[in-house]
């Protein structure tokens, strides 16, 4: 393992509803550069920056604004990842130039304090709500 990586203690996996298998791949696999794995007619897998997803087809969960980032309020329930900050302000600056419709724009949180970390919230084309939190160190995920 590189200091460029962030150690993995187990993989994470997640399944969930998607309309259109050819469109998330454009987005899943075009857009954010995850790799796809297996598939069928009615899902696909993607190595989601290494932990895997399943994206079936049906209809997507619902979410509300009703979580609180800041003065903001954020899509829930949502999932997302964290990334070391290279990475984070490398997706972040992908996402800017495609013109992704965040929720929450790229931003720092915590500014200077424990914990700081860099935040952006999107939803896929489907309406999932997607977290990407950057942090400088990976001491710094958990710091209270």
């Amino acid at each position: 393992m590189t200091s460029a990586t962030l150690p993995s203690r187990s993989l994470f996996h997640l399944a969930f509803h998607v309309t259109d298998l050819d469109e998330a791949r454009r987005f899943y696999g075009g857009l954010l550069g995850c790799t796809e794995g297996r598939s069928t007619d009615t899902w696909v897998d993607f190595d989601f920056f290494s932990h895997q997803i399943s994206l079936h087809l049906g209809e997507p969960f619902k979410t509300t604004r009703t979580g609180r980032v800041g003065e903001h309020l954020v899509p829930m329930p949502h999932f997302g990842l964290v990334l070391l900050l290279p990475e984070w302000r490398t997706l972040a600056d992908r996402l800017t130039t495609a013109g992704v419709d965040f929720v929450l724009p790229p931003q720092v949180r915590f500014e200077g304090q424990a914990g700081e970390q860099w935040t952006m919230f999107f939803c896929d084309p489907f309406g999932n709500p997607i977290e990407v939190k950057g942090f400088a160190s990976t001491e710094a995920i958990f710091a209270a």
